[in-house]
């Protein structure tokens, strides 16, 4: 009885945290929850049709491209970024090769609106919107046509398989930093797992997007790699942050991923549609790139796919230095107090 009472005393010696203690807590949950809702609330709220590239084919001299030009102006001030070509032929190229959204051509008679929908689905529903605009503002009578050039597949028409794919693929990086930095001894061994993390993952997240749900075109080995880069450099810029800077590194990390990368991904609308520059910010980070990525390989055969290859591969390289120089920093440190299984473990 007397062990039991001397065992059970120390937590009836445990004082409750002070009031103010309380107090700085609740005040922390505040301010998380608030940056949490800004992050995720703040890009769909103020989302809106901005410089969106599109293409106008009409033949030359162009005064009907320049009417049209103005009254795109008027049904959305600002809303287009305008490239003007000789023909549909070229506005369909520029389509097909990502340069631009979608196109309005002139030179085939009867007026189209060329669409993209993979893409995005919210541009195509724009564009479309203002077919039956430009035939009230041309008032000739002649209805305008509206094309998909690149539709998505049948078996999720309104892309939402892609756009819900986006979380779980930084979620998935964020999870393998984790696990790996709290159970994996060793910057060789870190950097290993998260690569083969990334192509395992890569190939069961395709095939569930693709084969399952019917979300991914395309190549099935194209779209893995695209997933499996994503997921690479999440996982290892993050895991190299912990290397350098402790687990704040982490924090560091899987906040900018998750509060700032994912909510300005435009992976559900289109970057252009974010407010300001944060839809360029985005295109910077994994999430926006990777989403980018796996659009062009799974619509696109490849189209666009130079640049979110160069940012991912970027923070990839990043997170195999910064990990190098945390397993050089820990094997002298484990030098200088001569402790060789550290050495052999760093």
């Amino acid at each position: 009885m007397r062990v039991a009472s001397a065992q059970a005393a120390p937590a009836a010696d445990v004082s409750p945290s002070s009031w103010p203690a309380a107090a700085r807590a609740v005040a922390l949950l505040t301010v998380a929850v608030s940056l949490l809702l800004t992050a995720f609330a703040w890009p769909s709220v103020r989302s809106s049709v901005h410089d969106v590239p599109i293409a106008v084919a009409g033949p030359a001299p162009a005064p009907a491209v320049e009417e049209l030009t103005a009254v795109l102006d008027r049904l959305l001030p600002g809303g287009f970024e305008v490239t003007e070509v000789a023909d549909g032929a070229a506005a369909e190229r520029l389509v097909r090769d990502r340069e631009v959204y979608g196109a309005i051509d002139l030179g085939s008679g009867t007026p189209q609106v060329l669409t993209a929908s993979a893409a995005s689905t919210a541009v195509a529903q724009t564009l479309n919107s203002i077919a039956a605009g430009l035939d009230r503002a041309r008032g000739t009578g002649t209805a305008v046509v509206a094309r998909d050039l690149v539709p998505l597949p049948a078996g999720d028409p309104r892309g939402a398989g892609l756009a819900a794919g986006a979380l779980p693929l930084v979620m998935g990086g964020l999870l393998a930093a984790l696990v790996l930095t709290r159970l994996v001894r060793g910057s060789t061994r870190r950097v290993t797992g998260a690569c083969a993390f990334a192509v395992t993952g890569g190939l069961s997240v395709t095939a569930i997007l693709q084969f399952w749900l019917g979300a991914l075109g395309g190549s099935y080995w194209a779209d893995s790699g695209a997933v499996a880069l994503t997921i690479a450099a999440t996982s290892l810029s993050i895991i190299g942050l912990v290397s350098v800077l402790g687990y704040v590194g982490f924090g560091i990390g899987a906040a900018t991923m998750m509060l700032i990368g994912n909510p300005l991904s435009g992976t559900a609308t289109a970057p252009e549609m974010l407010p300001g520059l944060s839809g360029a910010l985005g295109q910077l980070l994994p999430p926006g790139a990777g989403g980018q990525l796996l659009r062009s390989t799974a619509f696109f055969d490849g189209q666009g796919a130079a640049r979110p290859v160069v940012v991912l591969a970027a923070w990839l390289t990043l997170g195999m230095v910064l990990c190098l120089a945390g397993g050089l920093r820990a094997r002298r440190a484990a030098a200088a107090v001569g402790d060789p299984a550290a050495r052999a473990t760093a």
